[in-house]
């Protein structure tokens, strides 16, 4: 049986990278919803495999990913991860996560993209006219996640995200919807969600421009909205070496259909080695990553950094931290 998923994982890899399974649709859609900083991915380990994680998401990140992912862990803890982001913004998430009843976890996250303040020109004042604003992404989840059977897990996020640009503000209501399914076939499991869907938002204030003219009327776009399936397998898991493998479909709102692949070498669940590649996306290709997991007082550390090539922007690199807490002492 292993066999055939090799064979089964192989194709589908091929089949992309040289059959253009994905044609080069949708990219006329691009720059047509709001709150871009909700697609920046989450954690230097899911950004190492590529962003290839709703099938994995067995970590805090499942916030992010997969609301579903809070019930293939059993720990409660945190997370913290920060990303030295492109034309230097810097992208902060933080997440909590606390199991109860046994089949049920709530998480709550936080996450923000912010720049320093930056100097306020004009075409007649092109040095800055002495006054400064400031940029600010803000979104804030509650999830809830239940183990339905031992093979079926649902979850669900509801967040509140804001953007601040001047005097112009923009909020918004919208939810995560994920599944997780152990298919029992051998380890493998699938996954299916949908991240950021509301309704539409535009921002409210007013601004001056350069002809004197007070504009507070704007247009109305709607949310990122993702929907993602994943599939994920471990051709290798013993005591020394696991390897774990994944594929995923991902079909923005906004965008193009692409194809992402990731995998994952743990040596005795200590060292863990990452790399991914995105198929059908017009400005990133490969990315990897390393973490280290080390037991500290009465938690488990685990510690992920990650680069991702945006080919003519250069790099991006994310650390992140989980602290889990160890139940057993």
């Amino acid at each position: 049986m292993k066999k055939y998923l090799h064979i089964l994982i192989l194709i589908l890899i091929a089949s992309v990278a040289n059959a253009q399974l994905i044609p080069q649709l949708g990219n006329q859609r691009a720059g047509t919803s709001s709150f871009q900083f909700l697609k920046i991915g989450v954690g230097g380990r899911a950004t190492g495999m590529g962003e290839t994680f709703v099938a994995v998401a067995n970590d805090m990140t499942a916030l992010y990913w997969n609301p579903a992912g809070l019930m293939q862990f059993e720990e409660n803890g945190v997370h913290f991860s920060h990303a030295e982001w492109l034309v230097d913004l810097n992208h902060e998430f933080f997440g909590g996560v606390y199991r109860f009843g046994g089949n049920n976890a709530v998480g709550l996250s936080v996450t923000s993209l912010n720049t320093p303040a930056m100097r306020k020109t004009t075409e007649f004042q092109p040095g800055g006219t002495g006054e400064y604003f400031k940029y600010g992404d803000l979104g804030i989840g509650l999830t809830f996640a239940r183990k339905l059977t031992e093979q079926f897990s649902f979850g669900v996020t509801v967040k509140y995200v804001e953007e601040t640009l001047a005097e112009l503000k923009m909020r918004g209501f919208m939810f995560d919807l994920g599944t997780y399914y152990w298919t029992g076939l051998s380890n493998t499991r699938f996954a299916v969600t949908i991240s950021n869907f509301g309704p539409q938002v535009k921002p409210s204030g007013s601004i001056i421009s350069s002809t004197g003219q007070t504009i507070s009327e704007f247009q109305q776009f709607p949310p990122p909205t993702m929907f993602r399936i994943g599939f994920a397998y471990d051709p290798i898991d013993n005591k020394t070496n696991k390897l774990t493998t994944a594929i995923q479909l991902n079909h923005p709102n906004d965008n193009a259909e692409n194809l992402n692949i990731g995998a994952e070498y743990s040596y005795k669940n200590f060292l863990f080695l990452r790399a991914g590649y995105k198929f059908n996306v017009e400005a990133e290709n490969y990315s990897a990553g390393i973490g280290l997991k080390v037991p500290i007082s009465i938690t488990k550390t685990s510690f992920d950094y990650s680069v991702a090539n945006f080919k003519d922007l250069g790099f991006t690199h994310r650390l992140s931290i989980n602290l889990l807490l160890d139940k057993k002492k």
